[in-house]
């Protein structure tokens, strides 16, 4: 039972409140990568506007074609892997809880038989 609060880093933490902070973490990065996502479409009109009066299909093209624009893409995705990183983060605390759980439940149930 020595480690119901103890984890790899030695820390006191209790487990709700390791779920809670990896939570935390992950609804902002979930946050930040969907902002990113979501404002793609709007990013690219700005920078089409940006050129000028020229065809849309030429702005599109130039825009994507820009070190900009790969920049921007690159940190979406870097972004996406973070929030899910911070996911795994997030369920290995769940998962590591419920192990907790199990066996001191089943340590409860050893020492009932053993008449302890």
């Amino acid at each position: 039972m020595s480690d119901s609060y103890e984890g790899h880093d030695g820390s006191n933490t209790s487990w709700s409140d390791r779920y809670r902070e990896a939570g935390e973490d992950w609804a902002d990065k979930e946050a930040a990568a969907s902002l990113l996502e979501d404002s793609k479409s709007a990013v690219m009109a700005q920078w089409q506007t940006e050129l000028g009066d020229i065809p849309v299909n030429r702005a599109e093209q130039t825009v994507k074609a820009s070190a900009r624009w790969m920049a921007y893409i690159t940190d979406m995705i870097e972004a996406r892997r973070q929030a899910n990183l911070a996911k795994v983060r997030l369920e290995a605390i769940r998962m590591k809880a419920m192990e907790y759980q199990g066996r001191e439940a089943n340590q409860r149930v050893e020492l009932r038989i053993l008449g302890k």
